[in-house]
């Protein structure tokens, strides 16, 4: 097995890029490898090379970019441009009262649309200190 990770800007305040065991990819990984014309598109390379992608944890903002084909991120340019024959599974996180938000179930509905796969939320302590989903 070998794992790459593709990170967001927002998502680095959780974690210490120096104790992820494995390549982690984030904006500046997309642009320093493109220069020009039939330079490597990294958003490419990464779906070409992946079997599976897993979106771990999935935040709302994130959701609401797949949902609508927002990608301005090299996350959501590599969902963008995955190859719907492979497995994408989504494990949305947020905010319990984010998550039961009318907009939540139907952008959830709509990556279901398109072929991924969610791994359902569990009830659990937040970040914030509340219990719920």
């Amino acid at each position: 097995l070998e794992v790459k990770v593709v990170t967001t800007e927002r998502a680095k305040h959780f974690y210490n890029a120096h104790e992820i065991p494995v390549t982690l990819y984030g904006d500046e990984e997309e642009w320093q490898l493109w220069k020009g014309r039939s330079d490597p598109v990294l958003h490419i390379e990464l779906r070409r090379w992946a079997d599976l992608m897993v979106v771990a944890p999935l935040d709302a903002n994130t959701l609401a970019k797949v949902a609508s084909g927002i990608c301005d991120n090299l996350l959501t340019c590599v969902i963008r441009a995955w190859d719907l024959s492979k497995p994408l599974l989504f494990c949305p996180a947020m905010n319990t009262a984010m998550w039961e938000h009318p907009i939540t179930a139907r952008q959830v509905e709509q990556l279901k649309a398109f072929g991924y796969t969610e791994i359902p939320c569990v009830v659990k302590k937040l970040v914030c200190g509340d219990e719920g989903q």
